[in-house]
């Protein structure tokens, strides 16, 4: 039997895996994007915009701790386009799901310093893991 006869049933056969491999990353940036549903093991990954700067930050309130543990603290990046001292960045935080069921993420936007000050912004995401 010719080396390619053995590679052809060797290539279908890993060609099929990657198709039935769930997409191992969910990007969630805008809570349009909601609700996220994820199967066990994935990861989803957070991005929202920010800036330190102004003194604001993104707080978790609620982190679907029933069906998501947390993989990374918050990363904050600024674009290298930018090229503005105090310009816009993206937080972004890496969850995991590991059980099945529902829950939310819930972050607020705010100034840490004064907890009495109403936060700016609100994401809040239905997380469904199965």
């Amino acid at each position: 039997m010719s080396p390619t006869r053995l590679l052809i049933p060797l290539a279908l056969a890993l060609l099929s895996a990657c198709a039935t491999q769930s997409k191992q990353n969910v990007t969630v940036e805008k809570q349009s994007e909601c609700p996220a549903k994820l199967h066990n093991g994935q990861n989803l990954i957070l991005t929202l915009p920010s800036n330190p700067t102004t003194g604001y930050r993104w707080t978790i309130q609620d982190s679907a701790g029933g069906v998501l543990r947390g993989l990374s603290p918050e990363v904050y990046s600024n674009p290298e386009d930018a090229g503005v001292v105090g310009s816009a960045g993206l937080s972004t935080w890496r969850f995991q799901a590991f059980a099945t069921g529902t829950g939310r993420l819930r972050l607020t936007y705010s100034q840490p310093w004064a907890p009495e000050v109403p936060a700016v912004k609100t994401f809040d995401c239905a997380i469904a893991v199965n």
